[in-house]
């Protein structure tokens, strides 16, 4: 079972390792196989994308692509601590990365650590992807600033860039559900997360696995108990080995 605490069982390495020397075979291999592994992480089949990438991490670790795919796969496979320590190496190279930045902000936000999200969100302040994840944190995680979240939501609320993607959508309607319940509105948190499920149809699993967590910590805030732990049971249900899955299981276990 995956958690957002620590490494699951099995988890991949992520020390640093000697770069071997590359052969003419690798050239070739390695590209198809990053290529398999992001195949398989799209398609939600997560075991499978962590077996592929293990072995190019246990061989290619210092390598800033395959590091960049590995964290991409260990946190979206409910392995956060894992990925924020490759996200940090792969930033040192890459920090305008949009993949590497919000994934290193999300990963902290899934770790209950705003206070790294914040200080990665400002590796790139301005994109509406950050910022999302950063309103996430701030919201939801601990030691976040909930009016602070609560102006990121209504700043992107007015951003261009928010209707080009229906998971960008979705994740606003959703935060702004959270926002609502911190308001003692529950009326509101309810129809916000109606339209963040109808958003939702078209997702992927792992993507509505994702948006069940945090409908179940909207309806939390508003003190609908029963209410959020039957969301967070949905969130599991949806993809179970996925980080949305994974936060899930943490908070409704803490509702008991």
């Amino acid at each position: 079972m995956n958690t957002v605490d620590k490494g699951p069982p099995g988890s991949v390495s992520v020390d640093n390792h000697p770069v071997p020397r590359a052969s003419l075979v690798d050239v070739w291999r390695v590209p198809l196989a990053v290529w398999r592994a992001r195949r398989a992480l799209d398609r939600g089949e997560m075991e499978a994308a962590r077996t592929l990438v293990a072995p190019l991490l246990g061989r290619f670790g210092t390598v800033t692509f395959v590091r960049k795919i590995a964290a991409e796969i260990l946190y979206a496979s409910g392995d956060p601590l894992s990925a924020a320590s490759l996200f940090e190496q792969a930033a040192k190279k890459l920090p305008g990365d949009r993949v590497v930045v919000v994934g290193l902000v999300a990963s902290y936000a899934a770790l209950n650590r705003a206070g790294d999200a914040r200080r990665s969100a400002a590796l790139l302040p301005e994109h509406i992807d950050v910022r999302l994840a950063l309103a996430w944190s701030e919201l939801a995680a601990l030691g976040g600033d909930a009016a602070r979240g609560a102006g990121l939501v209504a700043g992107i609320a007015t951003d261009p860039e928010l209707a080009r993607s229906a998971e960008r959508i979705a994740m606003h309607r959703a935060l702004e559900a959270i926002v609502a319940a911190r308001e003692g509105n529950r009326d509101d948190v309810r129809a916000r997360l109606r339209g963040a499920e109808s958003g939702a149809l078209t997702l992927r699993a792992h993507d509505r696995a994702f948006l069940g967590y945090l409908g179940g910590v909207a309806l939390r805030e508003a003190g609908l108990a029963d209410d959020a732990g039957a969301t967070f049971a949905l969130a599991i249900d949806a993809s179970p080995e996925s980080i949305g899955a994974a936060l899930a299981r943490r908070e409704r276990a803490n509702l008991r």
